[in-house]
Protein backbone atom coordinates (compact mmCIF):
# COMPACT_ATOMS: atom_id res chain seq x y z
CA UNK A 1 0.00 0.00 0.00
CA UNK A 2 2.75 2.53 0.92
CA UNK A 3 4.19 2.01 -2.63
CA UNK A 4 1.02 3.03 -4.49
CA UNK A 5 0.42 5.98 -1.98
CA UNK A 6 4.36 6.97 -3.14
CA UNK A 7 3.56 6.76 -6.63
CA UNK A 8 0.63 8.28 -6.24
CA UNK A 9 2.23 11.00 -4.82
CA UNK A 10 5.10 10.96 -7.51
CA UNK A 11 2.53 11.74 -10.38
CA UNK A 12 0.64 14.79 -8.16
CA UNK A 13 -2.22 12.72 -7.68
CA UNK A 14 -3.84 13.69 -3.93
CA UNK A 15 -7.06 12.23 -2.88
CA UNK A 16 -9.07 14.54 -2.28
CA UNK A 17 -8.54 16.48 -5.83
CA UNK A 18 -8.80 12.87 -7.45
CA UNK A 19 -12.08 12.50 -5.93
CA UNK A 20 -13.23 16.01 -7.15
CA UNK A 21 -11.96 15.67 -10.11
CA UNK A 22 -14.06 12.36 -10.94
CA UNK A 23 -17.08 14.18 -9.36
CA UNK A 24 -16.62 16.62 -11.77
CA UNK A 25 -16.34 14.25 -14.60
CA UNK A 26 -19.42 12.91 -13.82
CA UNK A 27 -21.66 15.62 -13.36
CA UNK A 28 -20.11 17.24 -16.90
CA UNK A 29 -20.93 13.69 -18.50
CA UNK A 30 -24.44 13.60 -16.89
CA UNK A 31 -25.13 16.93 -18.50
CA UNK A 32 -23.72 16.34 -21.58
CA UNK A 33 -25.59 13.09 -21.54
CA UNK A 34 -28.84 14.76 -21.04
CA UNK A 35 -28.74 17.77 -23.00
CA UNK A 36 -25.98 16.95 -25.84
CA UNK A 37 -25.97 12.93 -26.76
CA UNK A 38 -29.63 12.65 -26.13
CA UNK A 39 -30.73 15.08 -28.85
CA UNK A 40 -27.79 14.10 -31.26
CA UNK A 41 -29.33 10.52 -30.98
CA UNK A 42 -32.70 11.28 -31.69
CA UNK A 43 -31.59 13.12 -34.80
CA UNK A 44 -29.50 10.21 -36.05
CA UNK A 45 -32.91 8.01 -35.57
CA UNK A 46 -35.05 10.08 -37.30
CA UNK A 47 -32.24 9.98 -40.15
CA UNK A 48 -32.66 6.28 -40.03
CA UNK A 49 -36.13 6.16 -39.94
CA UNK A 50 -36.26 8.60 -43.18
CA UNK A 51 -33.60 6.93 -45.31
CA UNK A 52 -35.33 3.53 -44.24
CA UNK A 53 -39.12 5.04 -45.29
CA UNK A 54 -36.99 5.88 -48.50
CA UNK A 55 -35.66 2.17 -48.92
CA UNK A 56 -39.17 1.02 -48.20
CA UNK A 57 -40.58 3.33 -51.23
CA UNK A 58 -37.88 2.28 -53.83
CA UNK A 59 -39.21 -1.21 -53.07
CA UNK A 60 -42.66 -0.74 -53.33
CA UNK A 61 -42.06 1.22 -56.80
CA UNK A 62 -39.72 -1.92 -57.63
CA UNK A 63 -42.69 -3.92 -57.20
CA UNK A 64 -45.09 -1.72 -58.93
CA UNK A 65 -42.72 -1.72 -61.89
CA UNK A 66 -42.78 -5.79 -61.84
CA UNK A 67 -46.34 -5.78 -61.51
CA UNK A 68 -46.72 -3.42 -64.45
CA UNK A 69 -44.86 -5.67 -67.08
CA UNK A 70 -46.67 -8.96 -66.01
CA UNK A 71 -49.60 -6.98 -66.78
CA UNK A 72 -47.96 -5.65 -69.75
CA UNK A 73 -46.57 -9.24 -70.14
CA UNK A 74 -50.32 -10.59 -69.91
CA UNK A 75 -52.15 -7.92 -72.31
CA UNK A 76 -49.57 -9.14 -75.10
CA UNK A 77 -50.04 -12.81 -74.37
CA UNK A 78 -53.81 -12.08 -74.46
CA UNK A 79 -53.46 -9.89 -77.61
CA UNK A 80 -51.07 -12.90 -79.44
CA UNK A 81 -54.01 -15.21 -78.51
CA UNK A 82 -56.84 -12.89 -80.49
CA UNK A 83 -54.58 -12.45 -82.94
CA UNK A 84 -53.99 -16.07 -83.21
CA UNK A 85 -58.00 -16.72 -82.85
CA UNK A 86 -59.02 -14.48 -85.31
CA UNK A 87 -56.34 -15.94 -87.59
CA UNK A 88 -57.74 -19.27 -87.20
CA UNK A 89 -61.08 -17.85 -87.83
CA UNK A 90 -59.90 -16.33 -90.88
CA UNK A 91 -58.30 -19.37 -92.15
CA UNK A 92 -61.51 -22.04 -91.39
CA UNK A 93 -63.83 -19.31 -92.89
CA UNK A 94 -61.38 -18.89 -96.08
CA UNK A 95 -62.80 -22.34 -97.10
CA UNK A 96 -66.23 -21.49 -96.88
CA UNK A 97 -65.42 -17.70 -98.12
CA UNK A 98 -63.33 -16.65 -101.09
CA UNK A 99 -59.34 -15.64 -100.24
CA UNK A 100 -60.82 -11.68 -99.95
CA UNK A 101 -62.30 -12.75 -96.76
CA UNK A 102 -58.84 -14.54 -94.98
CA UNK A 103 -56.60 -11.14 -96.64
CA UNK A 104 -59.12 -8.72 -94.28
CA UNK A 105 -59.02 -11.07 -90.67
CA UNK A 106 -54.99 -11.25 -91.31
CA UNK A 107 -54.86 -7.91 -91.58
CA UNK A 108 -57.21 -7.41 -88.66
CA UNK A 109 -55.07 -9.73 -86.27
CA UNK A 110 -52.14 -7.87 -87.33
CA UNK A 111 -53.64 -4.39 -86.83
CA UNK A 112 -54.57 -6.08 -83.19
CA UNK A 113 -51.16 -6.89 -82.84
CA UNK A 114 -49.51 -3.46 -83.59
CA UNK A 115 -52.44 -1.78 -81.89
CA UNK A 116 -51.47 -4.04 -78.37
CA UNK A 117 -47.72 -3.50 -78.56
CA UNK A 118 -48.37 -0.02 -78.77
CA UNK A 119 -50.24 0.07 -75.94
CA UNK A 120 -48.18 -2.12 -74.05
CA UNK A 121 -45.03 0.17 -75.23
CA UNK A 122 -47.23 3.52 -73.72
CA UNK A 123 -48.17 1.42 -70.93
CA UNK A 124 -44.37 0.62 -69.65
CA UNK A 125 -43.23 3.59 -71.03
CA UNK A 126 -45.89 5.76 -68.44
CA UNK A 127 -45.18 3.39 -65.92
CA UNK A 128 -41.24 3.59 -65.89
CA UNK A 129 -41.91 7.92 -66.33
CA UNK A 130 -43.74 7.40 -63.49
CA UNK A 131 -41.23 5.81 -61.38
CA UNK A 132 -38.71 7.90 -62.50
CA UNK A 133 -40.30 10.59 -61.54
CA UNK A 134 -41.04 9.50 -58.08
CA UNK A 135 -37.70 8.31 -57.61
CA UNK A 136 -36.20 11.64 -58.06
CA UNK A 137 -38.95 13.22 -55.80
CA UNK A 138 -37.88 11.24 -53.33
CA UNK A 139 -33.71 11.14 -53.83
CA UNK A 140 -34.55 15.04 -53.21
CA UNK A 141 -36.76 14.34 -50.34
CA UNK A 142 -34.51 12.37 -48.72
CA UNK A 143 -31.53 13.96 -49.30
CA UNK A 144 -33.22 17.56 -47.82
CA UNK A 145 -34.29 15.51 -44.99
CA UNK A 146 -30.75 14.16 -44.73
CA UNK A 147 -28.83 17.18 -44.93
CA UNK A 148 -31.00 18.87 -42.90
CA UNK A 149 -31.16 21.83 -44.73
CA UNK A 150 -33.75 23.55 -47.79
CA UNK A 151 -31.98 22.32 -51.20
CA UNK A 152 -31.93 25.27 -53.88
CA UNK A 153 -33.17 25.19 -57.15
CA UNK A 154 -29.89 24.56 -58.62
CA UNK A 155 -28.81 21.52 -55.57
CA UNK A 156 -32.54 19.65 -56.98
CA UNK A 157 -31.74 20.30 -60.43
CA UNK A 158 -28.09 18.33 -59.64
CA UNK A 159 -29.64 15.76 -57.69
CA UNK A 160 -32.07 15.47 -59.81
CA UNK A 161 -29.75 15.34 -63.11
CA UNK A 162 -27.61 12.70 -61.42
CA UNK A 163 -30.41 10.55 -59.73
CA UNK A 164 -32.04 10.98 -63.47
CA UNK A 165 -28.46 9.51 -64.94
CA UNK A 166 -28.04 6.25 -62.80
CA UNK A 167 -31.67 4.94 -63.71
CA UNK A 168 -30.99 5.52 -67.07
CA UNK A 169 -27.44 3.14 -66.16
Amino acid sequence: MDTVTTLLAQFGVTWPKFLAQVILFLIVYAILKKFAFAPIVAIFEARRRIIEEGQANAEKIKKQLAESEIRCQEILRKANSDAQRIIEEGRSSSEVNSQKHLQQAIRDAENIIVKANESVELERARMVADVKKEMLHLVVDTTTKVVGKVLTEADQERLANETAKQLAA
